[in-house]
């Protein structure tokens, strides 16, 4: 057996009840007091979770944009110092490398972060494709990542940046060099939750003091440490794709829905651009589509999904939603019976059952 990575954060898990699994090469914790638990935390209170296990990777460089602009689908040259864009690194063919957070530090600095299995992949991608005055660092072991999550997470966090008023930070904005009780991190309102919340990238070294500071003052108001269990129940109910399921090198982000991250107007050609243009001008023959179970069953991952005797595609995500209490289910289905409102049938152990076609996202927070 191979030796699993770990997070700096790993000789916490045991001292606050960790169960761990390998998750893409890394010992990380599923849950800590229960999945459900956790979710009803982050989305009623608060909840902190680890993930250290992302990769962080910064492009910089005189022609660092027009790089950027090449190898990725969204565009950056509306990007500000102190924005962050989500965006997709594409194949020719238009299927998804990776989807990913870029960070503006400076005019000529960028910082990317992206998903732990895919973190060596992704920037062997990028090195290979160098061109121009640009430099490509794989900046992973130097950071931890704390998410604190939830309608709570700014009155708690708020107690330890005290030189920084998290009101400032819009959504998909960041600070750097925060001063959070003598650690200083890059502060994000970004998440992947569906509630409102920060991502902390700090120094290694510092993680284990903030994630126990964090806790301590956070008690009074409900926060809970957090595993990937409940990370992706919550990250289902808001329809934020996971790489692997939502997205892969055979699903493209027309196909997943995330149209909004890819420019095709923008100036440059962009690796992808050509099949996407053309998919978007046909139109995608299959689309992502949230399914909201009739019959007694559960959707999921690699359930077969029919229309009548024909096989139209298959669960991508799916499970019993916590916070509204119902089986649904994300699918990658031909977009001809992907219309709100349509019955389809889902295989669930040899038998089908009945699904409709719902909205998604399933769940929006509460809006303050």
């Amino acid at each position: 057996m191979t030796d699993l990575k770990k997070t700096p954060l790993y000789p916490l898990y045991k001292e606050f009840g960790a169960k761990t699994i390998d998750f893409g090469g890394w010992d990380m914790p599923v849950q800590f007091s229960g999945i459900k638990n956790e979710h009803e935390a982050v989305r009623k209170n608060a909840g902190i979770f680890d993930v250290s296990h992302m990769g962080e990777v910064i492009v910089k460089g005189n022609d660092s944009l027009d790089f950027l602009q090449k190898m990725m689908t969204n565009d950056f040259s509306k990007l500000k110092v102190g924005g962050a864009m989500y965006t997709a690194l594409c194949y020719e063919n238009g299927g998804v490398i990776d989807d990913l957070l870029v960070y503006k530090l400076g005019e000529e600095e960028y910082f990317l972060v992206v998903n732990a299995a895919n973190t060596e992949k992704d920037f062997d991608w990028l090195k290979e494709h160098i061109a121009g005055d640009i430099s490509v660092e794989n900046v992973s072991d130097q950071y931890a990542l704390i998410a604190i999550q939830g309608p709570k997470a700014q009155s708690i966090l708020q107690k330890l940046s005290k030189d920084t008023d998290l009101n400032d930070i819009g959504f998909f904005k960041f600070k750097q060099d925060v001063d959070l009780d003598g650690a200083r991190a890059i502060v994000s309102r970004t998440g992947y939750t569906g509630e409102d919340g920060f991502e902390i990238y700090c120094q290694a070294e510092d993680a284990e003091k903030l994630w126990k500071t964090l806790l301590e003052i956070g008690k009074d108001e409900g926060i809970v440490p957090c595993g990937l269990g409940a990370r992706d129940t919550l990250r289902f109910e808001a329809a934020l794709p996971l790489y692997g399921q939502e997205l892969s090198s055979e699903i493209t982000p027309l196909e997943a829905g995330l149209g909004f991250a890819v420019k095709l107007n923008k100036g440059a050609d962009f690796i992808g651009k050509e099949a996407l243009k053309k998919q978007k001008e046909q139109g995608v023959e299959r689309k992502l589509a949230g399914v909201e179970m009739i019959d007694r069953g559960i959707p999921r991952t690699g359930y077969k999904v029919f229309s009548g005797d024909s096989e139209i595609g298959y669960v991508t995500s799916g499970t019993q939603s916590p916070t509204l209490k119902k089986n649904i289910g994300l699918v990658l289905i031909s977009s001809d019976y992907a219309e709100e409102g349509n019955e389809v049938e889902i295989e669930v152990r040899k038998k089908r059952l009945k699904a409709k076609i719902i909205q998604t996202p399933f769940y929006k927070r509460p809006k303050k």
